[in-house]
């Protein structure tokens, strides 16, 4: 498929060696930015979210999980089985004319097949080299598996997730998407920009070194500084906020929205509207530090004028006033949103239904009209661009080391 050729990494190749989520979603980004993908997979089988159904698109043996859909836009597939001599010394020499390798095996996984970073960066100084794992390369759990469910646990996010115990519902919570992958996918690709740009002016290639449970924790952001300067851990408390209020749902005459006062200008405007503007100048309410100190006082009284209008009234009334709010949409009702709909977040790529790329530069949307491949359907393209001759490929082939 035909590919534009303003994009920013235009020119730049990567060689995929991940699966499942953060490897995946960071070689997705560079393929969205223009960057010239190719995701080797295992033949037969290939990366194991393929498998993670329903749902699915697609009939019979064409099927595929929804689940792979989301995180291989814009990539070739090359199935290659590099556990073989002859597959590992395919993927090494794709490896040498490549600018970058990404790469999510446990530490050392490998240098088995002559495939990690200090092998390639041997025989190739200006790669690229991305290893992500769960704990990094190096520490007391450098050898341990790392999925995402696990960080967030040992990471301290499920900690200040869900409702405060003793409440129905209350006890630690996993985010609803794997944010610790999607989060250190996006801190790999950054680092890999940032790579590339250094590489323009030194010629060296890099090893980047990321890992899951480093990025959760730099994640947490004001909750981690929260408990850094207070040397208090942070209370789960659902969906209020722990440094701003009022900041969280309310109930209006027929459903809940979201009010986020961000600032005492704002608080001061909701207090007008609600009737009582003396609240603006109350000691206890008149400035956010005093409103977190009354959290429970202020949301009530909040609580109690809300509920006595319809939601879209306070609607029109909160955006008037520039005071942000929003309804709790469920994914089926964002994705249909009208503002959705204008950005154009929803494509269908080669008859795929896909979110696109919220990356814009120049007005222009950065993302990939290629749409995630079928397992090795670019093997052939990919290998006779290596230089392999058509004799040795169906040799390959028949002997299961490429499919």
């Amino acid at each position: 498929m035909p590919q534009r050729e303003t994009r920013p990494l235009t020119g730049i190749r990567v060689l995929d060696l991940s699966r499942v989520l953060a490897g995946p979603w960071c070689t997705q980004l560079l393929g969205d930015l223009g960057a010239d993908v190719i995701k080797i997979e295992r033949p037969g089988a290939g990366d194991d979210t393929r498998h993670w159904g329903p749902p699915w698109h697609g009939e019979g043996d064409q099927r595929v999980a929804a689940y792979f859909l989301s995180a291989n836009r814009g990539k070739r597939s090359a199935a290659i089985d590099f556990a073989t001599q002859e597959g590992a010394e395919l993927v090494r020499r794709l490896a040498g004319q490549c600018d970058v390798v990404v790469e999510n095996f446990k530490v050392g996984g490998l240098a088995r097949f002559g495939l990690d970073g200090a092998s390639l960066r041997a025989a190739n100084p200006k790669l690229i080299v991305a290893s992500i794992t769960g704990f990094g390369q190096d520490g007391p759990y450098a050898n341990r598996a790392g999925y995402d469910f696990i960080i967030q646990a040992m990471g301290g996010m499920m900690s200040v997730t869900g409702h405060p115990d003793g409440e129905p519902g209350g006890g630690p919570m996993r985010a609803g998407v794997a944010i610790a992958d999607l989060f250190t996918g996006m801190y790999a690709c950054v680092a890999i920009l940032a790579a590339l740009h250094r590489r323009e002016k030194t010629g060296e290639g890099a090893h980047i070194d990321m890992a899951l449970f480093d990025a959760q924790l730099a994640m947490l952001a004001n909750q981690a500084s929260n408990a850094l300067v207070s040397g208090d851990e942070p209370p789960r408390q659902g969906n209020t906020h722990p440094n701003i209020v009022p900041y969280q749902p309310f109930e209006a005459a027929d459903r809940p929205l979201i009010i986020a006062v961000g600032n005492d200008r704002q608080f001061a405007r909701l207090a007008q509207m609600c009737g009582h503007p003396e609240w603006a100048g109350d000691e206890r309410f008149a400035t956010n530090g005093a409103r977190v100190a009354n959290r429970g006082e202020i949301v009530r009284l909040v609580a109690q004028c809300i509920a006595g209008k319809p939601a879209a009234e306070w609607f029109e009334k909160l955006d008037a006033a520039g005071i942000p709010a929003g309804p709790i949409n469920r994914v089926g009702q964002a994705l249909a949103d009208v503002q959705a709909q204008h950005r154009a977040m929803v494509r269908t790529i080669g008859g795929v239904p896909m979110v696109g790329s919220p990356v814009r530069i120049d007005g222009e949307r950065c993302d990939s009209d290629r749409p995630p491949p079928a397992l090795g359907e670019h093997s052939e393209e990919v290998l006779r661009e290596l230089g392999v001759k058509d004799e040795d490929l169906e040799r390959l082939k028949a002997d299961g080391i490429v499919a």
